[in-house]
């Protein structure tokens, strides 16, 4: 039976077709998942583009803490090497993530299809870049403690590798693993949007904790950069250890305290949390990525076909084969193409049943 919503759509449906199908969506969920993961991190790297304003906004002190750097982060940012690694970061990590979002975007991977292959090397390109740049500002990002270090490394590894396996898979027609790892990679990068919102909801428990439950160590040196010599004698005398010379490193124990502490405080509770909400968004994030990928298999096996064609046509010895396909890594079924099915199915006299197997 002919599905009567689909010929005859409410109107509802009918308006929401007129906004997705001219991007090149057929289905009203994928342009959901789309609209969501696509703004999500379009709304987050648009909302930053001023911090390529490095001076102005990201390391101006007077918005440190509200629209730039956090507290005190600035004091290594305006030393070398670390100015180079962020202004690498942030001035190649921000345009591609706006780029990316044209790469996901089905009418443009249709009908451009040379924009979409350059803007895809571009993405690439300025994404790997920016990852030189995050492993050189580590060791001082929050705090440096080692579960942002270790978080950060991670996710650097981690990207890579799908970038790798993707530029490979595409390099070899493999479009439907192409499409698996590009979704892999960018879902990573999209942690650091996901993070924000565990760091804040975080800083916000553990300050409102018994007093001083959670501290951490920070230098004087930086504390003197975010507060001033008066603010920092009258809340840590210990460091007069550092103002006198005695102790050039002198370091203070300082409490979280997010939003209302002192902006020591402050920089304090985002430096705690940050590294473990790293390592729960990187667990989310790739959880989602993979379920999304096992949500839409149609796609999956179109794009499977897609490349078996064009494999074929290059004179492949194994076509559909060619990538990190599961065949070569597991014990999946032997890769069948349609046409192949119906027609074995035509010659046993059952071609009706092959066809039911494809549409299951």
């Amino acid at each position: 039976m002919a599905d009567s919503t689909h010929q005859n759509p409410n109107r509802l449906v009918a308006f929401a077709r007129k906004i997705y199908r001219p991007l090149g969506f057929s289905k009203g969920y994928n342009f959901i998942f789309w609209f969501i993961s696509m703004g999500y991190l379009a709304g987050f790297t648009l909302a930053r583009l001023q911090y390529l304003s490095f001076r102005g906004i990201f390391c101006n002190p007077a918005v440190q803490g509200a629209t730039g750097a956090a507290p005190g982060e600035c004091m290594y940012y305006f030393e070398q090497p670390y100015m180079t690694g962020l202004q690498l970061h942030l001035y190649t990590i921000l345009p591609a993530g706006v780029l990316v979002v044209l790469q996901f975007t089905p009418v443009i991977r249709h009908t451009a299809i040379l924009f979409h292959r350059l803007n895809g090397y571009l993405v690439i390109m300025l994404s790997l870049i920016s990852s030189v740049g995050a492993i050189i500002i580590l060791p001082h990002a929050f705090g440096g403690d080692f579960a942002t270090q270790t978080f950060g490394g991670t996710m650097v590894v981690s990207t890579t590798i799908a970038y790798i396996m993707a530029y490979t898979n595409i390099k070899l027609l493999q479009i439907d693993q192409h499409r698996a790892w590009m979704i892999r990679g960018w879902a990573l990068f999209s942690v650091v949007v996901t993070i924000r919102l565990i760091q804040v909801i975080a800083s916000l428990i553990i300050s409102k904790m018994a007093s001083n439950q959670w501290l951490v160590a920070r230098p004087c040196k930086q504390i003197n950069f975010i507060l001033g010599p008066e603010s920092t004698l009258q809340s840590y005398p210990d460091c007069a250890f550092y103002y006198n010379g005695t102790n050039p490193g002198q370091q203070v124990v300082v409490s979280a305290g997010f939003p209302n502490g002192n902006p020591a405080e402050i920089a304090a509770a985002l430096g705690i949390t940050f590294g473990g909400a790293g390592w729960l968004g990187l667990v989310i994030h790739a959880f989602f990525a993979e379920l999304y990928l096992r949500l839409t298999p149609k796609e999956s096996t179109r794009l499977r076909y897609v490349s078996y064609t064009r494999q074929l046509a290059k004179g492949m010895k194994r076509p559909g084969y060619a990538g990190t396909v599961v065949e070569h890594f597991g014990d999946a079924e032997i890769y069948v193409p349609p046409s192949q099915f119906a027609q074995k199915g035509q010659e046993m006299g059952h071609a009706g049943g092959a066809q039911d197997a494809l549409s299951g």
